[in-house]
């Protein structure tokens, strides 16, 4: 059986691999997808607060550049206090692409049960509370 660093790793590369393709058609990648969602959770957000949310998903040229992508592309704007917000387009496009996020979830989900989700999600999350938690002694 291969360690779980090996299977978080390779999950990781097919969720993104996946997810880029299945939003291709809108123009988006997953860290697009996921600034989005964070501006769209807010009335107004700034790029801080985006790369703030998003410091566990991405390093912070990939999540600006991703800022950028979506200024650019016309999901959202900056407002005149320099924060961002969704475009009324954008908000539409969302809605058309949140579709297909969610054919890319029943993908990844396929033969899971709900519990057996909730169990691997849980174990994650207290693998990593461990490790962040932790003080590794000098050698």
């Amino acid at each position: 059986m291969k360690p779980i660093g090996y299977w978080l790793n390779r999950t990781d590369k097919a969720l993104t691999r996946c997810m880029d393709e299945m939003l291709g058609e809108f123009g988006l990648t997953r860290v697009a997808w996921q600034v989005l969602n964070v501006v769209d959770a807010a009335a107004e957000t700034t790029d801080a607060e985006v790369l703030s949310a998003l410091a566990a998903n991405a390093d912070v040229s990939t999540l600006t550049a991703a800022i950028e992508a979506v200024l650019a592309d016309g999901w959202a704007v900056r407002c005149g206090s320099g924060r961002l917000a969704l475009t009324a387009d954008g908000r539409q496009r969302l809605a058309a692409a949140a579709e297909r996020v969610d054919a890319f979830r029943e993908l990844c989900t396929a033969g899971i049960s709900p519990d057996e989700y909730r169990t691997a999600v849980l174990v994650l999350e207290r693998m990593t509370h461990n490790l962040e938690a932790a003080t590794v002694p000098p050698r």
